[in-house]
């Protein structure tokens, strides 16, 4: 099903332009459409509403949400356009069957890495990337009837894969800070692991919750395909540091920059394509997420300072304790 925040069409609509009853009527009723529509299937779709709606009619507000930011169009190689929601539905790539000519949505960071890295050593400023993969479908491959698309929606599917890297993150998280205060012998040092992974345990329960509710909305969104695709995010952005824990002689100060490390490096993973992303429920995790992982970070940042001042100051005070050498006697010439 579509979703159901539809756009204001006021703030959408060019300067100087009046309102039209009957393009607002086409532009909700394109955004309670699944999948991916034709400019003919859009033409029937709105026939069967009201008859007295123009085909031509139809065909300028399609180009007028493609300008508004409300509609994508896309090429499948079959001769004609196809239309798509970009309104809080996430930019993606696709898969497409050649032999029964659906189409499989997906999203990659691996992909937009690699178009930014290669415009730009090319000095290219990219306004669009579309990746279309063609080939045969697993249904097509074994010789079964395709069955109904059954794709979802795109922004269900990306919540709840956003949301699954969330729940990694946390569950690695957790597995970090409760390793870290089992080494860990000074208490300040072992208070702020435990108060860590407190936190993580606290953020996961919310976040399994929020999941559960999130699956509420559609009964088969667990079982449908994988959108979102991050490379080493389905174990958690801490589940190195938690191996690095293992190491012999791990200290306070190294479990402490381990642990900055991974917050670091997981509120930028967060921040950076949550800010990359469409307006959408996923994007929102991914900014929330963010935006804890910065808390954490500060915290483990402020505890390393506080360590190394405590530890210079034993320092110098076991330097100004030690007794002065005494001065040798100077021996005097014959």
């Amino acid at each position: 099903m579509a979703s159901s925040a539809l756009p204001d069409l006021d703030q959408l609509r060019p300067a100087g332009t009046k309102r039209s009853g009957k393009r607002d009527q086409i532009v909700n009723t394109f955004l309670k459409q699944e999948g991916h529509l034709s400019a003919d299937d859009l033409v029937d779709i709105i026939k069967r509403e009201d008859q007295r709606i123009s085909r031509a009619t139809v065909y300028r507000t399609l180009q007028w949400m493609v300008t508004a930011g409300i509609a994508r169009k896309v090429d499948f190689g079959e001769g004609r356009f196809r239309f798509e929601h970009s309104y809080r539905h996430p930019r993606h790539f696709h898969l497409i069957c050649k032999t029964c000519n659906r189409s499989f949505e997906f999203l990659s960071s691996d992909i937009e890495s690699l178009v930014e890295e290669i415009a730009a050593a090319r000095g290219f400023t990219a306004r669009q990337s579309v990746v279309q993969i063609y080939g045969e479908c697993e249904s097509c491959q074994a010789g079964r009837a395709p069955q109904s698309e059954g794709a979802g929606n795109s922004e269900l599917l990306f919540a709840r894969d956003a949301m699954r890297i969330a729940i990694a993150t946390e569950r690695s998280g957790r597995e970090f800070y409760t390793r870290a205060a089992r080494l860990v012998k000074n208490v300040r040092g072992r208070h702020v692991f435990e108060k860590l992974a407190t936190e993580e345990i606290d953020h996961l329960e919310r976040l399994e919750a929020r999941y559960k509710t999130l699956l509420e909305r559609d009964p088969e969104l667990e079982a449908r395909p994988t959108f979102l695709f991050f490379k080493g995010a389905a174990n958690g952005l801490f589940a190195e540091g938690a191996e690095l824990l293992k190491k012999p002689g791990m200290d306070e100060a190294e479990a402490l920059r381990i642990g900055i490390r991974c917050e670091r490096n997981s509120h930028r993973f967060f921040k950076r394509y949550g800010e990359k992303f469409e307006d959408s429920e996923g994007k929102q995790i991914f900014l929330e997420f963010a935006e804890e992982e910065r808390e954490h970070l500060d915290l483990l940042i402020r505890e390393y300072r506080a360590l190394i001042t405590r530890t210079h100051g034993r320092r110098r005070a076991r330097t100004a304790k030690r007794p002065a050498a005494k001065a040798r006697p100077r021996r005097q010439s014959a």
